[in-house]
């Protein structure tokens, strides 16, 4: 008669299983909300990129114009997902991070030297927060109208803009967008409702459909209504 199997080793051998399974489910989680994010950072990517911001908007088509409205639409998406849970949290870390990866590998193909890449993506990623509190402190009513409004820079500087007949939106974007230069009439005002559209065009998209990777921007600066951004395969933010 055979012997009955040793219960212990059995109980072992399934529990080890279940650690395994459990491992593999959440590395494949992992996997699947970094692709939601590296959609939804391509898909801002892609927005920022519109001819319209450069062209109806003012914003100076340099390294510098590019990244702050890369930064801009980013911190939609993220505000966005502030509300959405746990999950909404996990997307906009990886998004964040997905953002410096892309700029450190931008920085690189520049040629920038190995030694001066990573204080680059450090002052970055300190521009992404100054310049996220800004726009929070706008759109939350704590910077009232004519109020010094943060701005987003490493230094913080006073220095810039009349913002006296300003609301809290439009002085900051003057500051973080177009620093010490001055936009022509009605550029400000065209960024500013772009942004406050954008913001209800994101609000009121499901938020299962944000969490699955998909965002839908409303149309640039003299974009037909017809043509809304969509994401694409790749992003390459600084070329």
């Amino acid at each position: 008669m055979r012997a009955p199997p040793d219960t212990v080793n059995v109980l072992g051998t399934i529990t080890k299983m279940n650690f395994l399974s459990g491992l593999m489910g959440h590395a494949k989680q992992r996997a699947r909300e970094r692709d939601q994010a590296l959609s939804l950072y391509v898909a801002s990517v892609e927005q920022a990129r519109r001819p319209g911001f450069y062209t109806d908007c003012g914003v100076a088509d340099t390294l510098d114009g590019r990244f702050d409205l890369i930064v801009l639409h980013v911190y939609l998406v993220v505000r966005t997902l502030r509300p959405a849970g746990e999950q909404g949290k996990r997307l906009a870390d990886l998004i964040f991070k997905i953002m410096m990866d892309d700029m450190d590998m931008n920085l690189r193909e520049m040629g920038v030297g190995d030694l001066s890449v990573g204080k680059r993506v450090k002052a970055m990623a300190r521009a992404f927060y100054g310049r996220a509190a800004a726009y929070d402190a706008a759109l939350d009513g704590e910077a009232a109208p004519g109020a010094a409004v943060e701005d987003g820079t490493e230094e913080g500087t006073e220095e810039g803009t009349e913002e006296g007949d300003k609301t809290g939106l439009e002085a900051a974007l003057s500051r973080n967008i177009y620093g010490a230069e001055t936009p022509e009439s009605g550029q400000l005002a065209r960024l500013t409702d772009y942004v406050r559209r954008a913001l209800v065009a994101l609000e009121r998209q499901p938020a299962d459909t944000l969490l699955t990777g998909d965002v839908a921007f409303p149309p640039a600066p003299q974009e037909p209504a017809e043509e809304p951004a969509v994401a694409g395969p790749q992003s390459g933010a600084a070329e």
